[in-house]
């Protein structure tokens, strides 16, 4: 099945290769630039992930996924950090704000569309 897949980076290069691959695995992509404009789409679309890198423009990663779930209007799915941020503790910080995965930049582009939907629904799952 084809998920809704909101990716919030504001690196071009990273945007484009991430979007490539899942629409090659069937997802349907929606794409933000920086944190405010995607916590709005995020709200307005009600996506079924979300990617965010960490540090993005006017709202880093950690103040998407605060807003987000502070938000009675945010229907719970998986955030997913994928971020060049890999220094020790750097994980677990992730995951401690409210990130459901963590994924390390530069990406896999052979396991990346598989890795994302292993974070999947189960319902948006293939079988």
């Amino acid at each position: 099945m084809s998920a809704r897949i909101l990716i919030i980076e504001d690196d071009p290069a990273s945007m484009q290769l991430a979007t490539y691959l899942l629409e090659a695995a069937r997802h349907a992509i929606s794409c933000a630039t920086d944190g405010e404009h995607g916590t709005t789409l995020a709200l307005r679309e009600s996506p079924d992930l979300v990617i965010c890198d960490l540090q993005i423009p006017l709202m880093d990663g950690y103040a998407v996924v605060r807003s987000l779930q502070g938000n009675s209007k945010w229907h719970r799915v998986p955030i997913i950090a994928v971020t060049a941020l890999s220094m020790p503790g750097d994980r677990e910080r992730a995951i401690a704000a409210g990130f459901d995965g963590y994924l390390t930049k530069p990406i896999t582009p052979e396991i990346f569309a598989w890795q994302i939907e292993s974070f999947l629904p189960d319902h948006l799952k293939e079988s």
